[in-house]
């Protein structure tokens, strides 16, 4: 019986782009945070809005935006389905990114570069998952309000830096991802066997064992 058996260890000497990729994750982190807690999504003349809240300030002329009847104050987002859309797929990418931050840093923990290869397969995943999320609240936000337009009430409308900071978000995550997947050959441990049986010859056996580690082989013979 002959065996060959061949191993192939291919790993980077620095894990910088999963260094820069998690200070994304955390980045990531932070702006989503600050957009989901913020009114100003979109704004006019006495009115803030946000994804889960609006705020009417005093003095603003009426009619109110969508001939809302609340008086000055911050109440309760409106009950409209691209606000709710939007508000559920950015809580979505927060989460997610929040998972392939901390995979992303489980990996670089990691000595076992197995194990290192997996934390970052998942964490692309996630950092795409989070990215798609994100870039379809974006979309759907500014294209179905404008559908309303009408009801606006107001001859100007602009989005806010909240808006902003989700297209900040979107930028940070598909740096992230893209620095996880390019460098993901030098994480990468191959192994791969291959066994090849013949037949004994003479009522014996031979097994040669070739392995390959580093740029380095040898061959043994029992």
């Amino acid at each position: 019986m002959i065996m060959y058996t061949v191993a192939e260890d291919h790993m980077g000497d620095t894990e910088i782009a999963q260094v820069i990729a998690f200070i994304c994750g955390i980045i990531v982190i932070l702006l989503m945070i600050m957009g989901l807690a913020s009114t100003d999504w979109l704004m006019a003349l006495g009115w803030r809005q946000g994804l889960f809240a609006h705020c009417i300030e005093e003095a603003a002329p009426t009619p109110l935006p969508f001939n809302v009847p609340d008086s000055a104050g911050c109440f309760q987002a409106r009950d409209v389905a691209y606000i709710k859309a939007a508000a559920a797929l950015c809580v979505v990418c927060l989460i997610t990114d929040i998972a392939a931050t901390i995979l992303t840093g489980l990996g670089l923990r990691s000595q076992d570069n197995r194990d290192k290869h997996k934390y970052y397969r998942f964490a692309v995943f996630c950092m795409g998952f989070a990215l798609i999320s994100l870039l379809i609240a974006l979309v759907i936000y500014p294209v179905c309000f404008a559908a309303e337009l009408n009801f606006g009430n107001r001859p100007m409308w602009e989005f806010g830096w909240a808006y902003g900071v989700g297209w900040g978000a979107a930028i940070f995550l598909f740096g992230g991802a893209i620095l996880l997947l390019c460098d993901k050959e030098s994480e990468e441990i191959y192994y791969k066997e291959r066994k090849i049986v013949r037949d004994d010859i003479g009522g014996g056996g031979s097994m040669i064992g070739m392995g390959h580690h580093g740029g380095r082989s040898g061959t043994q013979l029992a």
